[in-house]
């Protein structure tokens, strides 16, 4: 039963490698130090995507001396695929109770594992090594765009994909019962790369896992180059839509009426140019248009079933505010792309600055302008 204390089992800790010749021997021989403080069958299963720099020769020779090391061989199609393939293999042909997702660079600690190890045994489900509860930290060398990566996609994780509660959704130290591991359809989860983090916990906790979060410092790494590439990105924020469309019908319904006020605006405006009205005069009529109709359709449609305190008309101001600041946002990510990529065509620039827009159009007025107010009971 999930949320059950775990009895001494098997404990299979996954290392996915790609060129991780200089990391993965000293990583084996201090888990197997840390091994030695836990009460559990612990083994460790090297996942290796065809390393060409001999990844897989190193822990063929720690095989010879460690009798719970695992290796598993295949092709390098991305980080999920590779924790999906050792997490089968650990259910199907090691009998694992519970796996760990755990990198092998040293970018988390071998100490912390049985400190994660201890949060599963007091009764947890899924037990995340977390860089931003307290305690937690990341390297304080890090510069403003690796920070911004890192927090920009835990804001994605949390406010897109819907997994509010959780502090460190992308973090790749994980301990996870195999009860519930075995509930989930991995195919369902559409992902190959380091998508797979937030899919997998949205599943987890969709299906009533209790999730705890233990805090740890993220250390860079000293040997070898981070895997992390621009189409990781593209599929983490594209996958964490996919989830957000999926699972919420508010949300559905706030895209539908997004789009019919495009079809307002363009509507209106081109009566408005037919009639001889100029042009900049139009536009932001148009807009304004778009915008009353966009708020009637989400106060009596998208939000009907919130209760709010506020006036119709005072969520009326406070809409038309929040719009003003989605078109802010589009338009200064809109000057910031075209001066970064000036021989990109100005519509992909357009194209991808609705996407904060809506983003944060979305969650304004959400939780702000229809915000469910709370009841309270004597």
């Amino acid at each position: 039963m999930m949320g059950d204390p775990i009895a001494v089992s098997k404990v299979v800790l996954i290392l996915p490698t790609y060129n991780e010749r200089n990391n993965i021997g000293n990583i084996i021989d201090e888990l197997q130090v840390q091994f030695r403080n836990i009460s559990h069958d612990m083994h460790i299963l090297v996942v290796d995507d065809s390393s060409p720099d001999g990844t897989a020769e190193v822990v063929r020779k720690q095989q010879a001396i460690y009798a719970n090391i695992h290796l598993l061989i295949g092709q390098k199609t991305g980080l999920g695929a590779a924790y999906i393939r050792g997490m089968v293999y650990a259910m199907d042909k090691l009998a694992a109770d519970v796996v760990f997702e755990m990198d092998a660079d040293f970018s988390h600690k071998p100490e912390d594992v049985p400190r994660l190890m201890a949060a599963l045994d007091g009764g947890a489900d899924f037990v995340i090594g977390s860089r931003y509860v307290k305690g937690g930290s990341i390297p304080k060398k890090w510069g403003l765009l690796r920070r911004m990566n890192s927090l920009g996609g835990n804001i994605v994780g949390r406010y897109v994909a819907g997994l509010y509660k959780v502090r460190d959704c992308t973090a790749g130290f994980r301990a996870i019962r195999t009860t519930l591991l075995k509930q989930v359809a991995f195919d369902d989860l559409r992902v190959q790369g380091y998508a797979f983090q937030v899919a997998l916990l949205h599943k987890a906790v969709s299906l009533g896992a209790i999730v705890k979060e233990v805090p740890v410092d993220f250390i860079d790494r000293t040997e070898g180059e981070s895997k992390l590439g621009l189409s990781d990105i593209i599929e983490f924020i594209l996958n964490a839509w996919w989830i957000r469309l999926h699972s919420s019908k508010t949300f559905i319904k706030f895209a539908i009426v997004g789009l019919s006020g495009v079809i307002v605006n363009l509507g209106i405006f081109t009566l408005l140019l037919q009639m001889n009205v100029n042009k900049y005069l139009a536009s932001p009529i148009s807009i304004e248009a778009s915008i009353i109709t966009n708020f009637l359709l989400n106060n009596y449609w998208t939000f009907r079933w919130r209760k709010s305190h506020d006036h119709v008309s005072i969520k009326g101001l406070k809409f038309n505010m929040v719009s003003v600041i989605s078109l802010v946002v589009s338009y200064s990510t809109f000057i910031l792309l075209s001066v970064i990529f000036p021989d990109t065509p100005p519509a992909i620039h357009q194209l991808v600055g609705i996407a904060p827009a809506m983003l944060i159009n979305y969650f304004l007025n959400s939780y702000w302008t229809f915000k469910n107010a709370p009841e309270f009971k004597s």
